[in-house]
């Protein structure tokens, strides 16, 4: 039989090959998964979070496993931008994958100029704006619990760059609801979410915090239940179109995301347990629409709300 299921999907200004991305900070700029497949099998790679400077991170350990999921408190290393445009962008665009770069600071204007010089560079579709960062003292979540700080934020950033803008939303606030109202109404193309809960782990033994940082974030799927009721919540209370994260492990997890809403899913902590879990859970997805006799996503997208 042949497969009639049609996986493109559309994200808002966006058309993805597929609605499987790696999610930022989970994938690095490719490198480390091209051993185990291509990544341009992949709807879109999200790359590693990139600051205007180089960032060297926390001081370690930053990564604490926890049942169902991981702590992790890198606090976003990367290169910085100008080793990411000599180095890593022209990797990548060799590799003919769709780029998205998620990009974070400590100021506004740092993200006002992030987003204006790789707003003129080809081969990047979309800038994902990290206002979410849990385990950054500066920058992150200080602009990303306040709906008129992302407004601000945001809208400044729209003013600088061409680019189709994604917002990725943190779970770490009371209505998630009210910052992607706000997130829209400076101007952002899509949403992203979840990103991590905030949590700690202490060890028994010194009785002290375990990571360097103390707090990390929280991912696995421990938080799945949460991210899916958020985005199901967001996807009634907006119109952008959503990205879907956190604990995707199977092709039920993804459908989960989907119904509710999600346009698209990022896999996240899986990657570091299963680094074949994209291209894995692309081909389920295909099977699972060609039984169903569905020609593409769009006939689960939002689903739950029917």
């Amino acid at each position: 039989m042949v497969n009639m299921a049609d996986l493109r999907v559309r994200l808002g200004p966006l058309t993805l090959k597929n609605p499987v991305m790696a999610a930022a900070g989970t994938f690095g700029f490719g490198a480390e998964y091209a051993p185990f497949f291509a990544p341009e099998k992949l709807g879109a790679l999200v790359v590693n979070g990139l600051t205007l400077r180089p960032r060297e991170g926390n001081p370690p350990p930053r990564l604490a496993e926890t049942p169902a999921g991981m702590l992790n408190a890198i606090g976003l290393q990367n290169p910085g931008l100008k080793i990411f445009l000599e180095e890593e962008l022209p990797r990548l665009k060799s590799g003919r994958v769709a780029v998205i770069v998620n990009i974070a600071g400590e100021s506004e204007e740092e993200y006002v100029i992030l987003a204006r010089e790789l707003s003129a560079v080809p081969g990047i579709i979309a800038l994902e704006i990290n206002l979410s960062c849990p385990n950054v003292k500066q920058g992150g979540l200080q602009f990303g619990t306040s709906a008129a700080a992302i407004a601000k934020l945001v809208s400044k950033v729209r003013q600088a760059c061409a680019l189709p803008l994604i917002v990725k939303l943190t779970p770490n606030v009371t209505d998630i609801s009210e910052l992607a109202r706000a997130a829209e109404s400076g101007g952002a193309d899509i949403l992203s979410l979840v990103n991590t809960l905030m949590g700690m782990v202490i060890d028994v033994d010194t009785g002290r915090p375990f990571l360097g940082n103390i707090t990390g974030g929280l991912s696995g799927p421990a938080i799945r239940p949460v991210a899916v009721r958020m985005v199901y919540e967001v996807y009634r209370a907006t119109g952008l179109p959503l990205i879907g994260m956190g604990g995707i492990m199977e092709v039920d997890d993804a459908l989960q995301f989907m119904m509710a809403g999600a346009r698209a899913v990022a896999v996240g902590t899986a990657n570091f347990i299963d680094p074949y879990t994209v291209p894995r859970l692309i081909s389920a997805l295909d099977v699972y629409l060609d039984a169903k006799g569905f020609n593409g996503p769009e006939n689960i997208i939002g689903a739950a709300h029917r």
